[in-house]
Parts: C-alpha cells; structure tokens; sequence
C-alpha cells in the first residue's frame, strides 16, 4: 500500500510539472514533459541494481544464511531477523507436509473417494464419530511440524528450534529443484490443477480485472482530455488533472491507516460502492453539460448533422455540446458548421448575434466555439472526479495488490503474483486503448463511458461481497485454508510427537503409521479444523 502511495503522488508530482511546461512552452512543453520521464526510470534503475533477493526466495533456494543476512540488514533487531526466518522455514515445513500428504494419497490415484485408512482399508472409529475432525494432540502440547528429506525421513521441528542449512538445501532439492526442472506450462498446468491456489488465483486476477475495468487509468491517462469534454480549456484542464491527481494519493494514505484497523475486505466493499457512485455522478454531470449547451436552431453539412445512433444519444445534433464533440464542427449563434480552430469554412453558415443584427452592426465577428461550450455543470464534473479518485485509492487502489500478496501458496506464490500482475496489464491496455473510442459521440459519449465503468464497479462489488474473504491477521497457512474445500481431498497432515502419540495411542491409531519415525498418517478425503494454536497445523 505503501508503494501504491508513492506511485500515485508520483503522479501528483507529474501532473505539477506538466502544468507549469505548459503554462511556460504552450507549444514545446510536451517534449520536455516526455523526455523527463527518463530521469526517475533511471533512478529506479540504479536501485534495482541494490535490491537483494527476498528472503523467502533465497530460503526456498536453500540459501539460508543469505535469507538472514537481508532480513538482519532490514530489520530493527537480529531477534526480528531471527522470528521472521522462523516464520518463513516453519511454512516451509507446512508446505512440504501437504505436499507429502497429497504425494501418499492412494484414493487419488484409483478415484476411490471413500474415506480409509492407509494400507487397510477400514475406518477409524474417530471418522464415524466426527466425519469432520482429525484427532487432536494432547493439551498442552507443542505439536511439531515436519521437513520430509530426500532420504524418506522426518525431521520434527518446533517454533524453539532453528532449522539447519542442511535442512533447507534438502527441502530445495525436494521441493524446489523438481519445479525449476519442469517447463513453465507444466508448474502453471500444475497450479491451476491444486483447487485451492486455483480459487485464490481467479479471486487475485479478478480483483485486478475489477480495478482496471472500473476505470481508474483512464481517469489518471486522460484526466485533461476528460476535462475538455467537461468544457475546460487546455491550459485549465491540465492543471485540473494535476491536483485531483492529489485526491488518489489521499485515498491511498489514508488506507494504510485503515488497512490493519478496518480490514481488507470491508476497504475494497466501501471502495468500490463509492466509486459506483461517483461514476455514475461524473457521468451525470457530462449529461448535464450537453442539455445546459445553447441549443441548435440549425446545422449544416452531413458530417455535422447527426451521427449514427448510440445506446445513450439519438444521434441528432441538438446541442452547442453535441457540436463541438464531432469533428471538425463548430458552433455559432445557433448554428452548427464544417470549420476548424480559426473559423468556419463557410462565413454565410455564421449569422451575426441577435443583438448586432437589431443595432445593425455587421463589422462585429460572430462567436465562434469550435472546443469547449459555456458548461454551468464544470464545477459538479471536478467534484465527481475528485470524489472518484479518492474512493479509489481508499480501497481499490492498493488493496488488490496486498491482497494478492497474501492469498497465494508458498509453492506457486511468484508465478500467481505474475499472472494478476500481467492481468492488471493487460487490463490497464485493453481500457486506456478503447476510452477515446467509447466516449466518442459516435459509440458511447463521455457521459455513457462512465455509466459502463460505473456498471463494471457495481458488478464487481456483488461479487466480491460473495467472493471476497477477509485475511486481516491471519497466517498464510490460514489464509490458504480459507480457499480449501471438502471437496478438494486436500488435507492437512497431522504430526505428532512421537514419545506422546505412543503412550495414549490405540491399536487401531497404530495401524496408521506408514513405519517412518514419528509420523501419523492422514485420513486422506477431509480437511482437519485449525485450532487455536497455528502450531497445531501441519
């Protein structure tokens, strides 16, 4: 959230600079205005060069004295380093647990989907008991997590004990070398084959959808061209563009105050019913500019008559407004003419005004408007602007990216992160290269545009109303759980220790185990309950 501050009062900060080059080289100023965007990127350039791998990346490469060494270098205190490796190597384990449990399911292979136990084939008295709960460990008891090497045993691990290098380089070989060996089109087949990182992924790509689809960068690309349809002159819209560029920044800032107190989930609901309603104002306000244009007596020449139908005009030239939309026409004293940015082509097209015509003053040129029309509704058009950027930033602007950083697996974290990130690209082209299209009189109006955004933010507020769970303070192993159905046969593995598990295990409990020290096999076809101790979890 805090990166996506930075960005939006970055834009502030451009839109500043655009201003005062235009004010200064009206005619020049945009080539200064591009070429400047080369000295940031070379900044950021040369911080790329000082950026270090993430310790999770380096930990999962097996580089564990390297994954300390950044978060030591990153963090307050060597003990902050210290909890966050932990933490990191810890969902390490979990995941290597789930993936033994999937790897050892026989009903996977067969398509048996009744509940047995492994090399028995009967059930446990607990699965008739509670067909939902796995049996729990002792009160008062640390249940240990397990790394599986290479070699089938099991290293068993609380929160106290720190995992060895060697440790790590054993999960990599395990866990990690097998992917880098694999083509990309078979970890991404892989991927979208594990139902619960399948939902995460659909859940992360359609936030980023929603947010681009609701129009936020059309807003930021063409603020002083919306403007101008607003009825703005040039030099007025760009410094307009500039400062409401301001509000998203505020929107942003204020969200990384509300983020942890508020909650993910309730910012991006608030966000995007406040944007649906600033859209739909803004639109309105494009409406009111058209209807409250001088009327149309009367136009000339085909081009500047009418235009095809549209779902949201007639197509009919009837206001100063619709004229100055169609290019190449421009108004004048009620008529609508063929001219460009001097004049009209046709002078007899262009009656004096009423009141030289009564005095009788035919030296004085009539009023000619070929841009922008006297509009009464500008001020309601920079308010719903305003209001628009600033609900964005609130929820949507930054929270798709936060959240799309926590609902994903360790396992296929980058390549989900990567595939939301190409969506939200994909979808910022698709939307900055169609708004000059659907605005045009000729599609839908400017008024009409935002109507569709406004439109796409509704539907994706009842969606994610259904969709949309909330990870406020919760663990990623907690948060994968929450895309984990019964239907999946995806389970949790339940470890337990092996001095306890014997002195309060029964004969049938016994005949779980697989023979490899300390570790209790899973009841494959359910999900165990998470308790309140996250260490109780595999």
């Amino acid at each position: 959230t805090v990166n996506t501050f930075l960005v939006t009062f970055g834009q502030f900060s451009a839109g500043m600079v655009d201003g005062l080059f235009d004010q200064a080289l009206p005619h020049t100023g945009w080539r200064y205005m591009l070429g400047l965007g080369a000295v940031p990127a070379l900044v950021m350039l040369w911080g790329f060069g000082r950026l270090p791998e993430s310790p999770r990346w380096l930990a999962l490469q097996g580089q564990a004295e390297l994954a300390q060494q950044v978060l030591q270098r990153y963090r307050i205190t060597d003990e902050q380093a210290q909890e966050e490796l932990r933490d990191i190597r810890h969902s390490m384990n979990q995941s290597a647990a789930n993936e033994e449990s999937a790897n050892h399911d026989p009903n996977k292979k067969n398509g048996n989907h009744k509940d047995t136990e492994m090399g028995h084939g009967k059930s446990s008295e607990d699965d008739h008991q509670d067909p939902l709960r796995s049996p729990s460990p002792p009160n008062n008891t640390t249940t240990p997590t397990a790394l599986t090497t290479p070699h089938g045993s099991s290293t068993f691990l609380d929160d106290s004990v720190s995992i060895t290098t060697q440790d790590d380089e054993d999960y990599h070989h395990t866990h990690v070398d097998n992917d880098d060996d694999s083509s990309f089109w078979a970890r991404f087949l892989s991927m979208l084959a594990h139902p619960p990182t399948r939902r995460a992924l659909f859940l992360g790509c359609g936030l980023m959808m929603v947010q681009q689809f609701s129009g936020i960068n059309t807003v930021m690309y063409y603020a002083a061209s919306i403007y101008q349809m607003s009825q703005f002159d040039e030099e007025t819209a760009v410094w307009l563009s500039g400062f409401t560029a301001l509000a998203l920044a505020l929107g942003v800032a204020c969200s990384i105050y509300l983020v942890d107190r508020t909650g993910r989930r309730k910012l991006v609901l608030l966000s995007l019913a406040a944007v649906t309603v600033s859209l739909l104002g803004l639109g309105f306000s494009f409406y009111l500019a058209r209807i409250w244009s001088a009327p149309v007596v009367k136009a000339f020449g085909t081009e500047c008559q009418a235009q095809p139908t549209t779902l949201v005009w007639s197509g009919v030239t009837e206001y100063c407004y619709d004229c100055t939309q169609l290019p190449g026409c421009g108004f004048c004293n009620g008529h609508c003419t063929a001219g460009d940015e001097k004049g009209p082509f046709d002078l007899n097209m262009c009656p004096p005004s009423s009141t030289a015509s009564v005095l009788g003053d035919t030296s004085t040129a009539p009023e000619w408007i070929y841009d922008t029309c006297a509009n009464p509704a500008g001020s309601l058009s920079v308010f719903f602007m305003v209001a628009y950027l600033f609900a964005f930033g609130i929820g949507m602007g930054g929270m798709p990216w936060t959240i799309t950083s926590e609902i994903y697996p360790l396992r296929y974290r980058s390549l989900a992160v990567g595939c939301s990130t190409a969506t939200n690209w994909i979808g910022n082209l698709v939307v900055a290269a169609t708004f000059l299209s659907i605005s045009s009189p000729q599609v839908l109006t400017a008024y009409g545009a935002f109507w569709l955004y406004a439109g796409v933010a509704l539907a994706g507020f009842a969606w994610l109303y259904t969709s949309l769970p909330e990870t406020k303070g919760l663990t990623l192993e907690e948060i994968e759980q929450l895309f984990t159905r019964e239907s999946d046969r995806y389970d949790r593995v339940a470890f337990f220790d092996n001095d306890d598990d014997s002195s309060s295990s029964s004969g049938d409990d016994q005949d779980e185990s697989d023979g490899r020290d300390g570790l209790s096999m899973p009841r494959f076809g359910r999900r165990y309950d998470d308790g309140d101790d996250n260490d109780t979890e595999a």
